[in-house]
């Protein structure tokens, strides 16, 4: 709050010194070559393939867990949306979907990072189309020798509300690579002022950026402790796969049992829950869902657990108690 303050304070609450603060540590926690600080996801997309030249009209495949924005700004800006569907134990993207997505036209993999997870990347990375990575709930986690943001062409950072890093709103595009950073700094050159991230939602981030590996340890030491509760009862969550560490998003529970009789047993003993996936493309499908299986099953059944750096010992030791007990 005191990094916002100073910003409204001084009045300079516009792009300006915060946002170039901002990208300097993305660049240096992250370690990539260029990031760039915009008001949103969506504009950053909008950036990101303007870059690449992708023709008008390619396919660009979308998790059917990812977002809504995803397949919103992908039809907005001309592109034709591909919905693939999920590994049921991961969440994340199938593999054997985007095979088959590239082959029927997919030409761009917008890559949802679903709950902090990292998919295999080397299996990714083989399809040899270009790859967006969305990391807004997987920053911070790794997959072999690398961080989130440095496997595609480009990585998307979003600071929304439920974002695993805020700014109140915004997102940051980042180029891991020398050779796309160039054209970030002429778009960084060129962008109107409407597109780029104000000061205040860039203090905020900025703070939580810097705290960012301090609150990833204390999540994790929560997340160990709630998975040897959870593993007392008949439900499951769900485990990075390979060489992969989560930076731990939050808890995701999948249910084996029905999600009301689980529900009004958390209320009673003050707990809030809520879906995994709700705003994401399969809720937005209604019974068009159907066509994706493992989607709509987690849809249904994957709740999340409050996990958070200020939840605090004894909240968190309710928390664990609860997870062992689940009806």
């Amino acid at each position: 709050m005191d990094a916002v303050l100073t910003c409204m304070v001084s009045e300079k609450i516009g792009p300006g010194e915060m946002n170039q603060k901002l990208v300097s540590l993305i660049r240096e926690n992250l370690l990539v070559e260029g990031a760039l600080a915009l008001r949103s996801s969506a504009i950053a997309f909008d950036y990101a393939v303007r870059a690449l030249d992708l023709p008008a009209g390619s396919g660009v495949i979308i998790s059917a867990l990812a977002p809504a924005w995803h397949e919103q700004v992908v039809i907005k800006l001309g592109f034709t949306p591909i919905i693939a569907d999920v590994d049921p134990e991961t969440a994340l993207i199938s593999i054997a979907a985007v095979e088959e997505a590239v082959k029927g036209g997919g030409r761009l993999l917008l890559l949802h990072e679903t709950l902090g997870y990292l998919p295999d990347m080397a299996q990714i990375l083989a399809l040899n189309i270009p790859v967006i990575e969305d990391i807004s709930q997987s920053a911070g986690s790794t997959f072999g020798d690398k961080q989130a943001g440095q496997f595609g062409v480009f990585a998307i950072l979003g600071l929304e509300e439920r974002d695993l890093l805020t700014g109140g709103g915004g997102a940051v595009l980042i180029a891991p690579a020398k050779r796309e950073s160039i054209v970030l700094k002429k778009f960084s050159d060129e962008a109107p002022l409407m597109d780029v991230l104000p000061d205040i939602n860039a203090a905020l981030a900025y703070v939580q950026l810097k705290e960012m590996n301090r609150n990833m340890v204390l999540r994790k030491e929560m997340h160990a402790m709630f998975v040897r509760s959870l593993m007392q009862g008949r439900h499951k969550t769900i485990n990075q796969v390979g060489e992969g560490v989560t930076s731990v998003y939050s808890f995701p529970v999948i249910l084996s049992s029905g999600l009301k009789d689980v529900k009004q047993y958390v209320s009673r003993k003050e707990i809030e829950i809520e879906s995994a996936f709700s705003g994401s493309i399969a809720e937005s499908l209604g019974e068009g869902v159907d066509g994706f299986k493992n989607a709509k099953s987690l849809l249904m059944r994957c709740v999340l657990f409050p996990l958070y750096p200020r939840l605090g010992s004894a909240n968190a030791a309710k928390i664990a108690k609860v997870l062992a007990t689940l009806p």
